[in-house]
């Protein structure tokens, strides 16, 4: 079993979010267009990134870990990563949903789809509420309950 990530700054993902809901923002002021699916292409690698390697190695975490962070006190606490990373792979999917539906020539799905990671930044940016890494502790609780009921 390999050790456990290193504790992380929650203002990280935070400020992460507030990138991504710009992001997303722009891709529904200009979609469907090249600009937008390019946009969208980027945020999938960004979430990729955060998915499979961890949210501390996004180009949005280096850029909170060298330019923000310094100019900020140290945090009051450090948090697990595993919930951000999941939150991560959520938006992932439905990031490559989006990018889907606007190459298919299916651009509500796309916009639809848009909009519902935007809502999720939304929620992280602006009240600290993370969808994804609440999605992720729910399916904590309710796992061991699962299997202690299977038996």
């Amino acid at each position: 079993m390999s050790p456990s990530p290193a504790q992380i700054d929650p203002r990280g993902p935070r400020f992460t979010a507030s990138v991504t809901l710009v992001l997303f923002t722009v891709v529904l002021l200009v979609a469907p267009s090249t600009l937008a699916n390019v946009l969208l292409g980027v945020q999938a690698v960004f979430f990729a990134i955060g998915a499979f390697r961890g949210v501390q190695f996004t180009p949005t975490a280096y850029v909170f870990k060298n330019v923000v962070r310094p100019r900020l006190a140290a945090p009051d606490h450090l948090e697990d990563p595993q919930p951000p990373r999941f939150a991560q792979a959520v938006g992932l999917g439905f990031t490559i949903l989006a990018l889907t539906g606007y190459l298919s020539g299916a651009t509500l799905l796309g916009a639809i789809a848009t909009g519902f990671a935007l809502v999720a930044a939304t929620l992280n940016a602006v009240f600290g509420f993370c969808l994804g890494c609440e999605l992720y502790l729910l399916a904590r609780r309710l796992a061991p309950a699962k299997a202690g009921s299977a038996a």
